[in-house]
């Protein structure tokens, strides 16, 4: 199914005290681009989030945040680091022996200091498992919101592919006409050298002219670059980088058929064939 490679996506869950909202970002990118924006104390997480998101997604510049807040709770106990306590008071004792009028300070100040009071850690263990899963809802929202716009540029292509299979269709029935007036300027040649025969200069002419109105076969290659272009956009597996392959082919074929046509009408036909293609260049950019 194809999938957008723009895309946004948000969790949230509450973990022990904290309240912890996760964040993903996707836009295009030639290739799978993850960043992370992480507190400090999720650092040792990244590694794993990192894998879990790469198992879901196979292209584009992805940006995963996680922000927390503390949740306080009446009664909340903490725990004093007596360490920081006993340097602390005596750094305070050293400084106080060089004032001439120290001022005294409270437990409360003390414990005010930053260090001194610790809430209690949340396992680690725990704490991963509960950013993994945050992780993994907030995956699930971005790859259907990338499928869900995945099906609409999908819808997009296929529009245009059929509108340039018009195109090609009529460039074949035109195709005749092209003949015709070919085979007329050659009469119109032969009649000049009548008078002045030149059969070595009449053949040359004659084989460049079918030369540069010949276009068959760059019909034949758009008509099959149309069908595998549609062929990819049914397959269950990233094609973004296939199909924009196909747009330098296609646009290839159509820039030689208006180059060798000497039809006006089929030199508009090239110039709507390449417009539809940048069109669908376009939008390409964005799949996956």
């Amino acid at each position: 199914m194809i999938r957008s490679m723009t895309a946004f996506a948000s969790s949230e869950a509450q973990i022990g005290s904290l309240t912890i909202n996760c964040e993903l970002r996707s836009v295009n990118h030639r290739y799978c681009d993850i960043s992370f924006k992480l507190p400090d104390v999720f650092r040792f997480t990244e590694s794993s989030l990192r894998a879990a998101i790469a198992t879901q997604i196979k292209r584009g510049k992805i940006e995963c945040s996680f922000n927390y807040k503390k949740q306080r709770n009446d009664g909340q106990a903490f725990q004093v680091n007596q360490q920081a306590v006993s340097a602390l008071l005596a750094a305070t004792a050293e400084i106080a022996a060089l004032m001439s009028n120290p001022q005294a300070f409270s437990a409360l100040d003390i414990l005010a200091f930053p260090g001194i009071a610790q809430e209690q850690e949340i396992d680690k263990d725990t704490l991963q498992a509960g950013l993994n899963n945050l992780l993994e809802a907030a995956l699930q929202e971005l790859v259907i919101t990338r499928k869900r716009e995945g099906q609409q540029l999908r819808l997009l292509v296929i529009e245009r592919c059929e509108k340039m299979s018009e195109l090609v269709l009529a460039a074949k029935q035109r195709m005749p006409q092209v003949l015709a007036l070919l085979r007329s300027k050659m009469q119109e040649r032969v009649t000049e050298l009548v008078a002045n025969p030149d059969f070595d200069r009449l053949e040359q002419e004659m084989v460049l002219l079918v030369q540069k109105l010949d276009v068959a076969e760059e019909l034949d290659r758009l008509e099959t670059h149309l069908i595998e272009v549609q062929r990819s956009l049914d397959q269950n597996e990233p094609v973004g980088r296939r199909l924009d392959f196909l747009m330098q082919e296609l646009h290839r074929e159509a820039n030689t058929l208006g180059s060798k046509s000497a039809d006006k009408e089929m030199t508009q036909i090239s110039i709507e064939l390449k417009v539809l293609i940048e069109q669908m260049r376009e939008q390409i950019q964005n799949i996956e």
